[in-house]
């Protein structure tokens, strides 16, 4: 990890090694495809003998309450950001547009304030960065992520159709 200093901001540098997050993300299980560019490190996963769709629920339909009270991780449904990481996901299509059920992209930063901070106030380091992934694979796989608000990522898990008017 490098410290830059650019004027009155430092930004946290990671030197994420694509060989390790290869290894945690083969350790879950997922087949991937794993892009590293100067800025972030984007990650195309699919669990193709996964009966089940991925467990990425809507958080605030009642009918998924049971998920929602033991989840760990929550993904912001405007940006994608998992929130309190400095990872992102997003929805993967088909060819005719439609969702993905066991298919995902995530997208892990590599360039953050130096103030950022993971949940427990723990500062930030590639190890950090592999431990947390790790464990959002290992929740999509089996105890949840819950979607909270927007329209951009969709669910793919629970009760994802909604009829009628929501209150």
């Amino acid at each position: 990890m490098q410290v830059l200093q650019a004027g009155d901001h430092k930004l946290l540098l990671l030197e994420l090694d694509p060989d390790l997050v290869t290894n945690v993300v083969k350790q879950t299980g997922f087949e991937f495809r794993i892009d590293d560019t100067e800025r972030s490190l984007s990650l195309d996963l699919t669990a193709p003998d996964r009966q089940a769709p991925l467990l990425l629920f809507d958080a605030a339909d009642p009918g998924n309450l049971g998920w929602f009270s033991r989840c760990q991780f929550y993904v912001d449904g405007r940006s994608g950001n998992v929130l309190q990481t400095p990872i992102a996901v997003a929805n993967l299509k088909d060819r005719s547009g439609r969702i993905l059920p066991h298919a995902i992209r995530i997208r892990i930063a590599k360039e953050l304030p130096a103030s950022f901070r993971l949940p427990g106030k723990q500062p930030v380091t590639e190890q950090m960065i592999y431990a947390v992934l790790f464990n959002l694979l290992s929740a999509l796989l089996n105890t949840g992520v819950g979607v909270c608000g927007g329209s951009s990522i969709k669910p793919l898990a629970g009760r994802t159709e909604h009829f009628g008017a929501r209150n």
